[in-house]
């Protein structure tokens, strides 16, 4: 009787714990989805601005956003998706300038557009107010991929996004040809400013 007693105790258990791991599990599961979010940015409030510093003044001009999907697991840090910029958009207020440009700088007409990938946030995002984070993930300009680490300052308020990063691009470095010639100098690196506007919701419904 005793030892009947002391498996019923023990099977007891076993049953106890595993109705409370699987109760676990339905709890968890769906609130580590629910984490999970989609960011959309409106080309239309996004602004892409560089400047080229030279001997005599410096240049600015600016890109228009073509697309953009990011998702984001917050738990991990873990992004995927991609930001796709119009290389062709590329503009200087200067139609010999730019011609050349995209004729014998950015190749727009072989490489239409400039990609960033994202690939993981390190930092957390505040539901509402600033927050700075860095993303990490690849740059891929003139065909070519490179891994880069962005800055980014994030307002949020209400589910919607203020976004604004900056990054030097060194061009030549990475392949592309130093406009350059007798009377003007220019750096070999670009500058690059990007303020953006989007908004935040939830991933589960829409990546599967």
């Amino acid at each position: 009787m005793i030892r009947k007693a002391h498996l019923l105790r023990r099977h007891s258990v076993t049953v106890t714990l595993a109705v409370l791991a699987g109760l676990t599990t339905l709890i968890l599961a769906p609130a580590s989805r629910a984490q999970e979010s989609n960011v959309q940015i409106d080309a239309a409030q996004t602004k892409i601005e560089f400047s080229l510093a030279g001997n005599f003044h410096t240049v600015h001009g600016q890109f228009a956003l073509k697309s953009s999907a990011i998702h984001l697991d917050p738990s991990t840090g873990k992004m995927d998706g991609a930001i796709v910029v119009d290389a062709t958009s590329g503009e200087t207020g200067n139609g010999g300038r730019d011609a050349r440009m995209h004729r014998e700088i950015l190749e727009s007409t072989k490489f239409p557009e400039i990609v960033f990938t994202p690939l993981r946030m390190m930092g957390k995002v505040a539901p509402e107010g600033a927050s700075r984070v860095e993303i990490s993930g690849l740059f891929r300009l003139h065909g070519q991929d490179h891994e880069v680490t962005l800055p980014v300052d994030i307002k949020a308020a209400s589910g919607k996004l203020q976004i604004t990063t900056h990054i030097e691009i060194p061009y030549v470095q990475w392949g592309l040809k130093n406009p350059s010639n007798f009377f003007l100098r220019v750096s070999d690196r670009v500058a690059i400013e990007i303020q953006a506007a989007g908004h935040i919701q939830s991933g589960d419904a829409s990546h599967q």
